[in-house]
C-alpha cells in the first residue's frame, strides 16, 4: 500500500536521502526546504511520487501549508519525518557563558520551534483522520551524550535534548489514538552542517575514535535510511517513544584526544 509522508527539511542531506528511501519503498513524499533550487532538484528525483514547497520551517505556517497540500493531492497523511535544523554557531551559539541572544534565539527557533510546529500540524491532521499515524523526529547524540572539547554548542544540545523529551511526551499522550512518535539521533554525519568539524583535522581525528564503526568514518546520510523507513511504516507499528542513536558507536566510546606536537 502506498502511504503519504511529509519530510520537513527534505530537500538536502539526511532529509532527501530519507525521502528517496521512502520513494523507493513505494510511497509518496512531500518535502519542505528553504532553498527553491534544492527543492526543484529534490522534486526531479522524486518524480510523480513527490510534491513540495519552499519555506522556512521555523515559520508555523510552512508545515500547515504542506499538510494542506498533501491532503488535497493524496487525501491523507500517514507520517512525518522532521529533519530541519541547523547549527547556531555562526549566529552566536556556543558555550553558554559566551552565547549571544541571537545565537540562542536562532537555534531554538530552527531546531525546536520548527519541530513543534510540524508535529502540531500533523497530529491535528491525524486526529481528523482518526486512523493514527507515525512521527519520526531528528535529534542528535549531543542531546544525550555530550562531548565538550569540540562540540560545546549548548543551545544546540539543549534543543536536541528537548526534541527527545517532547517526542516521548507526545508518544505517551497520543498512543491510545495509535499515533506513534520516535526519535532518531545521529552522530557526526557528512552534511553541509558538519563542515566545520569535517574540515578540521584535529576534530576529525577525534571523531574517528569517538565513532569507530566501519573504520572510524563520519556518518553518511544513507546510514539513517533503513531506520527511517522502519519507524514510519508498518514494521514499527508496536513501537513508540523510542530513541535510536545511529552513531557509529559515539554514545559508548570515550574518543581519544591526540597530543599536539
Amino acid at each position: 500500500m502506498r502511504n503519504n509522508y511529509l519530510i520537513i527539511g527534505g530537500t538536502t542531506g539526511m532529509g532527501l536521502s530519507g525521502a528517496l528511501a521512502l520513494k523507493n519503498a513505494g510511497h509518496n513524499v512531500a518535502v519542505l526546504g528553504r532553498n527553491p533550487e534544492n527543492l526543484k532538484k529534490a522534486l526531479d528525483l522524486l518524480g510523480e511520487q513527490g510534491v513540495g514547497i519552499a519555506g522556512d520551517a521555523s515559520d508555523s505556517s510552512a508545515a500547515e501549508t504542506l499538510v494542506q497540500l498533501v491532503v488535497e493531492k493524496w487525501g491523507k497523511i500517514d507520517g512525518l519525518y522532521h529533519v530541519a535544523g541547523a547549527s547556531g554557531r555562526s549566529k552566536g551559539d556556543g558555550a553558554i557563558h559566551e552565547a549571544t541572544d541571537e545565537g540562542i534565539d536562532f537555534t531554538i527557533d530552527i531546531n525546536l520551534k520548527s519541530l513543534m510546529y510540524s508535529n502540531r500540524a500533523v497530529i491535528q491532521q491525524f486526529r481528523k483522520q482518526g486512523a493514527g499515524g507515525a512521527i519520526l523526529n531528528m535529534a542528535s547524540v549531543l542531546g544525550m551524550s555530550p562531548s565538550s572539547k569540540y562540540f560545546s554548542a549548548h543551545t544546540y544540545a539543549a534543543t536536541k535534548a528537548a526534541a527527545i523529551g517532547f517526542t516521548r511526551s507526545i508518544a505517551a499522550t497520543y498512543a491510545a489514538e495509535n499515533i506513534r512518535a520516535n526519535v532518531i539521533a545521529p552522530a557526526l554525519t557528512d552534511t553541509p552542517m558538519a563542515g566545520r568539524a569535517m574540515s578540521d583535522h584535529e576534530i576529525s581525528s577525534f571523531v574517528s575514535s569517538k565513532q569507530p564503526l566501519d573504520g572510524g568514518r563520519p556518518g553518511l546520510a544513507e546510514d539513517l535510511d533503513a531506520a527511517v523507513v522502519y519507524f514510519l511504516t508498518e514494521g514499527s507499528k508496536f513501537v513508540t517513544g523510542q530513541v535510536l542513536a545511529v552513531d557509529g558507536g559515539w554514545c559508548i566510546t570515550d574518543g581519544q584526544f591526540k597530543a599536539q606536537s
